[in-house]
Formats: C-alpha cells, sequence, structure tokens
C-alpha cells in the first residue's frame, strides 16, 4: 500500500482505517450468499462499537460464530483487526 508508506515516512506515529465498506464486502464475499444476512450485523457490530473493548467482544464474537466454517472471511477480518478499529483510538468528537 504505496499511501501507507508515504504517510509512515512523513509522520510515523499516524495510523490507517480500513475501509469498512470494502472490508465487509470482501469478508461476505468469502461466505456464501445465503449467510451473508446474518453476518452482515456482526460486522456491523465491530465498526458501531463505541469503545476498543466493545469492538474487541464484537469482534471475538465474528471470529467465535464464523470461524469453524468460514475460515475465509474470518482469516479476512483478522488480517486487519489493528487498521479496522484505529477509530476507536479517536475521541468521538473527532
Amino acid at each position: 500500500m504505496p499511501e501507507r508508506a508515504a504517510l509512515q515516512e512523513v509522520d510515523g506515529k499516524t495510523r490507517m482505517q480500513r475501509c469498512r465498506v470494502h472490508k465487509t464486502a470482501n469478508v461476505l464475499n468469502a461466505m456464501p450468499k445465503s449467510v451473508q444476512p446474518k453476518a452482515k450485523p456482526h460486522l456491523k457490530d465491530i465498526w458501531m462499537a463505541e469503545t476498543n473493548a466493545g469492538a474487541d467482544i464484537a469482534f471475538d464474537l465474528f471470529v467465535e460464530a464464523s470461524g469453524v466454517k468460514y475460515d475465509r472471511a474470518v482469516k479476512c477480518v483478522i488480517k486487519d483487526h489493528a487498521d479496522l478499529l484505529a477509530f476507536c483510538d479517536v475521541p468521538a468528537e473527532h
């Protein structure tokens, strides 16, 4: 990701936030269409959490519920765990 490298070169403390829309689409594409309507609200629970702790709980619930049957989807969401939850480190008023 060239943007990440450039940003780190300019300011090594800045965190990147992954796009929730694209990540949701990628995760759901790794699941059968029949289960996508059930999985989508679980992903939304991660993105809509108000705190890191709440996001981590929702994240763990998604992994636990999907892990055995849909390991490709779980690997997709796990791979970007920190970048997906970067928003939790910013005060809500921002």
